[in-house]
C-alpha cells in the first residue's frame, strides 16, 4: 500500500471515528503513534492508524480473550517492542465494515469508563 493510500485509508477511519463519537463528551483527536488517536476525557482510547487499522486500548485483563479475534494481534511499538498487555492492534480488514468498528469502539469505551469510574449513560 503507497503511503497516500494508507493516509487515505487512516483519514477514512478517522471520519467514521468521528461519527461513532460524535456524542461522546470530551472528546478531542491527537496526533500519535503514527495515527490520529481519540481521547475521551484526555484519555486515549483508539487510535485511527495509517492503512485503515486501529490501535484500541482494552482492559488488560481481557488482552487474551481480545487478541484471540480475527483481525487482532498483540500491539507493538516498532518490530518486536510489544506495547504490553491491554493495547491491541486491529486489521484494516477487521473494522472495515460498521459491526467491526463499533464492537472494537465498545470494547475501547468500556475500558474507558470502567477505568475512570464513568457511566456509560453520561
Amino acid at each position: 500500500m503507497t503511503s497516500d493510500a494508507a493516509r487515505a485509508a487512516r483519514d477514512e477511519l478517522v471520519e467514521r471515528l468521528r461519527t461513532l463519537l460524535a456524542d461522546e463528551p470530551s472528546v478531542r483527536e491527537v496526533s500519535m503513534f503514527g495515527g490520529r488517536s481519540f481521547m475521551v476525557d484526555d484519555k486515549m482510547v483508539v487510535s485511527a492508524l495509517p492503512g485503515g487499522g486501529l490501535l484500541v486500548r482494552v482492559d488488560a485483563r481481557r488482552h487474551d480473550e481480545l487478541v484471540a479475534r480475527p483481525g487482532a494481534a498483540q500491539a507493538e511499538m516498532g518490530a518486536g517492542r510489544d506495547m504490553g498487555p491491554g493495547w491491541v492492534a486491529v486489521d484494516a480488514a477487521a473494522v472495515g465494515g460498521d459491526d467491526g468498528l463499533s464492537s472494537w469502539l465498545g470494547v475501547a469505551l468500556e475500558h474507558h469508563r470502567a477505568a475512570t469510574g464513568r457511566s456509560v449513560e453520561t
